[in-house]
């Protein structure tokens, strides 16, 4: 298991972190998603054989935020 943390721009809302942990924990291999709204941070657990971290920052993108 790897664990890693993000630095997401353009959340704002309690929308903001459903839409981005909803989005990432739906990808095989991520056990666990934790946004972190007043630091703009994500902290993302997952399966490095299941999943990419270019997978994981792709899927941020495509809900409207940017990936640092």
């Amino acid at each position: 298991m790897e664990n890693i943390t993000l630095s997401v721009k353009g959340m704002s809302c309690g929308h903001c972190v459903n839409s981005v942990e909803g989005s990432v924990e739906s990808l095989e291999g991520v056990e666990q998603v934790k946004v972190h709204l007043d630091t703009g941070k994500v902290d993302v657990s997952f399966n490095q054989e299941k999943v990419t971290i270019d997978k994981i920052k792709e899927t941020i993108d495509d809900q409207g935020y940017e990936v640092e």
